[in-house]
């Protein structure tokens, strides 16, 4: 869309919109309308909290809407912050250092492969994550750096925080839900949910194996 000279009108006469603006501001206005509170609470076998469980919920009708996101992973104290992130397919990610020493953030996960060179403050380029699944990160300098980043097609998933306890905003539809926490001692199968117009709470228990010591696949 080409620029315009200030107090420039558009072509038309002032009353016209473009097609384009009219779009986005129904979208704007509409955004959140008939979506569905849903409320996920995970826990481990033991009844604590599922802190940094993954919850996604991946659409069975239709397509999702397309996004063009970006997320940023810091580095403080010699750790990944946060240490588990979740974003979109096509998501950029940036991986700041706030420490006062270099890092060498990498990664040789199928889902991307990348190595960022020693660097201090703020890396040249971001990442792109162009592939769903579950990319693993270190640091070449520290070895005990250890962060995750899992890749889905879809907008509507979350992070459990250390309540146990999130919700989301979904249209009404059929889901399928997966679950994922990097200490699952076995892969939940993933469960149909079919939203409504009435909102609803789901309670899902993680066997969860803190003597683990390679993190569990995305299912």
């Amino acid at each position: 869309m080409s620029r315009q000279r200030p107090g420039m009108r558009p072509a038309g006469g002032r009353g016209r919109r473009r097609p384009a603006l009219v779009a986005l501001l129904a979208l704007l206005g509409g955004e959140g309308v008939g979506a569905t509170a849903v409320t996920v609470t995970a826990a481990a076998r033991t009844g604590a909290a599922a802190s940094d469980a993954v919850v996604v919920f991946e659409p069975l009708e239709g397509a999702a809407p397309a996004t063009h996101d970006t997320a940023t992973v810091d580095q403080i104290n010699k750790r990944f912050v946060p240490r588990v992130t979740v974003i979109r397919t096509g998501t950029a990610v940036t991986f700041p250092n706030s420490d006062h020493i270099r890092h060498q953030v990498y990664s040789f996960s199928p889902a991307k492969t990348f190595d960022l060179k020693l660097y201090a403050g703020s890396p040249k380029v971001d990442v792109v994550f162009d592939k769903p699944g579950l990319v693993v990160l270190g640091c070449n300098i520290h070895d005990t750096m250890v962060g995750f980043v899992l890749v889905v097609d879809t907008p509507y998933f979350a992070k459990i925080p250390p309540a146990g306890r999130i919700t989301l905003e979904l249209p009404a539809g059929r889901y399928r839900l997966r679950a994922w926490h990097e200490q699952l001692a076995g892969t939940p199968p993933a469960r149909a949910v079919e939203v409504g117009q009435s909102p609803q709470s789901i309670a899902l228990t993680l066997d969860l194996d803190a003597a683990r010591d390679t993190a569990a696949p995305w299912p």
